[in-house]
């Protein structure tokens, strides 16, 4: 069982003028996948913040897993793809750019999302869209491979060949 960290990134949340319907999206799916959410926090739009939160629930609490959403548009206020940046060691650009292969599917806007993911020391790291419904649609997509990779890191896998 995988443990889970989830952090929304929002400065009307956090300031309670804003229920977080994203987050409780992200619980439900991974609860419902039989991982264990261990820690959730709504901080504001900022940089330094959203940084030290992903970090604590890397290094703090070990989570294998933490997933963000919301701060990964154009506005002046969106940081969570710099701190997601600023926190991990490697990149796994695969994770987002197939995000974003689906929801352009969906609507043009998404090429306007700059998530990203990566690996901080044994964490996987995912930057999810802020909207219920686009968190819906990307972590139904993502989440098999996606937990094929935490097999690979957690090393209760080898590889990613398909049988034959």
């Amino acid at each position: 069982m995988y443990k889970v960290g989830i952090i929304t990134a929002s400065d009307s949340g956090s300031e309670g003028k804003r229920e977080d319907l994203s987050g409780q999206v992200i619980r439900e799916m991974v609860e419902k996948a039989g991982y264990l959410v261990v820690d959730y926090k709504m901080v504001p739009d900022d940089l330094e913040m959203i940084k030290e939160t992903i970090i604590y629930m890397c290094d703090g609490i070990g989570v294998d897993l933490v997933l963000t959403t919301g701060g990964t548009g154009f506005s002046k206020r969106d940081n969570t793809p710099e701190a997601t940046l600023a926190a991990i060691q490697r990149r796994v650009p695969g994770i987002p750019e197939a995000m974003r292969y689906l929801s352009l599917q969906i609507t043009p806007k998404a090429m306007l999302s700059r998530a990203e993911a990566g690996i901080r020391n044994n964490s996987l790291i995912v930057n999810l869209p802020g909207s219920p419904k686009a968190v819906r649609e990307c972590l139904e997509y993502i989440m098999n491979p996606m937990e094929h990779g935490l097999d690979i890191l957690k090393g209760s896998a080898t590889n990613c060949a398909e049988k034959e």
